[in-house]
């Protein structure tokens, strides 16, 4: 019995150590509270939320965006757009986000890390997107200090772009708009897919959804589904017969 008890405390320290390592690794907290987004992601998002103290990777759209970024503005988060001067408040109204605690910093300047890194200080959710030909979706010391910033405040980082050690990746695709006639028409909607693809998941997960609907609402199309994975056939050594 004293034996059981002996390994079970020495293990303690151990699996803290290995949680450490991980959590190093993998550049987040594994216990980290989640911030909830809108419904339409809830079931494609790690832990049905953006993860505090991480960051993550999105495709160049703006509905995209500012959808992730509604529900946490809504709830009295602050949030914060870096390095996108063709986005205005009148789209990020539209879309729900509170203008009274949104941040626009449209021309951060060559220096757009360290002011990421700045404002993620204050902020608990920011959005950038890294200038063509920038080398930070390779990593360097720079990211990895704002990564620990992240873990330290809980921020949420937003990145339209490639990103290191990010939470998870999500994109869009098949994009199809609605409201168009025989040429003629207004454009009333868009249907389009979004993905999901994380390591805590093994597989990318995916639903199809109006972004943004005719109403300039978000709306899900059926059940998100994994992809599924075509299995191996087995081989089998032929012999001739004769």
């Amino acid at each position: 019995m004293r034996a059981i008890v002996r390994d079970q405390v020495q293990a303690v320290p151990d699996i803290t150590a290995l949680r450490d390592r991980l959590e190093r690794m993998q550049g987040r907290r594994m216990d980290a509270p989640v911030l909830p987004t809108h419904p339409a992601f809830s079931s494609l998002l790690p832990g049905g939320g953006l993860r505090s103290g991480s960051a993550y990777a999105l495709a160049r759209s703006a509905s995209l965006l500012l959808a992730l970024m509604a529900r946490p503005s809504q709830d009295g988060a602050w949030c914060g757009v870096i390095g996108m001067p063709e986005l205005g408040a009148e789209a990020a109204e539209k879309y729900g986000l509170d203008l009274d605690r949104l941040v626009f910093i449209p021309d951060p300047g060559p220096r757009w890390l360290a002011v990421t890194a700045t404002i993620t200080e204050v902020l608990p959710v920011v959005a950038v997107r890294p200038p063509a030909g920038s080398a930070a979706a390779r990593g360097g010391a720079e990211t990895t200090r704002l990564a620990a910033r992240l873990r330290d405040r809980g921020s949420v980082l937003l990145v339209q772009g490639a990103w290191p050690q990010a939470e998870a990746v999500i994109d869009v695709a098949d994009p199809r708009w609605a409201g168009l006639g025989q040429g003629h028409g207004y454009l009333a909607g868009r249907e389009l897919t979004v993905s999901v693809s994380s390591r805590r998941s093994p597989h990318p997960r995916r639903a199809r959804m109006m972004l943004p609907a005719a109403d300039g609402s978000i709306e899900l199309l059926g059940a998100p589904a994994e992809r599924l994975v075509p299995r191996e056939r087995e081989t089998f050594p032929v012999r001739a017969v004769g």
